[in-house]
């Protein structure tokens, strides 16, 4: 890439994460309410709560160590870093080399690490809890999610997200392979652990025997707070753009044009929104599972991540 590329792509990248994040949200919270028969809050109303939490002093527990105020900025930071590791408009990544699937992996595994330390840094028995469920739904999520990554890396020889996209779009009938299509189902799966959405978690409860993510961030408030909801919401539309973007790679622009952009923009919406609509039907239609049901369900993650494995071998 030119120099005017290394520049303007990663300004794009960060302000379509960083921009659209709460509206994701926003969009979904709309959209569960018109289910209940209700109007709901506005889509911009994630902005407007962040805005009012970064307005407001941080309350810091006496017990919290350095752990507890570094939490928030390293959840933030590492989620910016994976912005720049994944294609989102473009099949150019800013932060392009060969492994960036591996350290993707390991940076969520980092603010999760935070996140859970942190909940038991204020010494507070409910984020103690949160914090070892948190731990227990990921021990179990994140092999799924590596061997479905896998899978689609093994299937174009890289572990570098842009060629795997880059190849996806050059070659449409490699999409044909079953062995995808089991990862494509394990990791659907997997976002839903991931993000804390029902079934898996419940967004917006706090009753103190059923939260998990709420519990892990309940020391945390204003700009802190902040910081976490907003790293929250960027990991959902990461999620969603690493899997739209590499199992369903059409309209992704292979240079930078200005026509290209636009046209990869649009359908990058249109997608994301698709898939947005469908976490609003799901959330809407289940019930969150009781606790010792998830690995029932993180299990079925799992199997079907290790067929594709399988079958990706069996069939070639």
């Amino acid at each position: 890439m030119s120099l005017t590329s290394n520049i303007i792509l990663p300004i794009l990248q960060l302000i379509v994460i960083v921009g659209l994040s709460p509206l994701v949200k926003g969009f979904i919270n709309k959209i569960e309410a018109r289910f209940q028969c209700r109007r709901g809050p506005s889509l911009f109303q994630p902005y407007y709560n962040l805005i009012k939490l970064l307005r407001k002093d941080a309350v810091v527990s006496e017990t919290a160590s350095w752990i507890f105020r570094a939490t928030p900025y390293v959840t933030f930071v590492s989620i910016l870093v994976i912005a720049l590791l994944v294609p989102v408009l473009s099949s150019c990544v800013p932060l392009n080399f060969t492994g960036d699937v591996i350290l993707i992996i390991y940076l969520f595994a980092l603010g999760r690490f935070f996140l859970a330390l942190s909940s038991l840094d204020t010494a507070s028995a409910f984020g103690g809890m949160g914090g070892s469920r948190e731990m227990m739904i990921s021990s179990m999520a994140e092999p799924a999610m590596m061997l479905s990554v896998f899978t689609v890396s093994l299937t174009v020889g890289t572990t570098n997200l842009g060629n795997i996209t880059s190849a996806f779009l050059n070659s449409s009938t490699l999409l044909l392979n079953p062995s995808l299509f089991l990862a494509f189902a394990a990791l659907c799966i997997v976002i839903i652990a991931e993000t804390g959405r029902i079934p898996i978690d419940n967004p917006f409860t706090h009753l103190e025997l059923t939260m998990v993510h709420e519990g892990m961030v309940l020391e945390f408030s204003g700009r802190y707070l902040a910081l976490i909801e907003w790293a929250s919401g960027m990991k959902l539309l990461i999620l969603l753009t690493i899997l739209v973007n590499t199992f369903l790679p059409w309209g992704v622009a292979s240079g930078l044009t200005f026509t290209g952009l636009i046209i990869s923009f649009a359908l990058y919406v249109v997608k994301i929104g698709f898939f947005a609509f469908l976490i609003a039907i799901l959330e809407s239609s289940f019930a969150k599972l009781r606790l010792f049901r998830i690995p029932n369900l993180l299990g079925t993650a799992f199997i079907l991540s290790i067929l594709a494995i399988i079958s990706l071998y069996v069939v070639g």
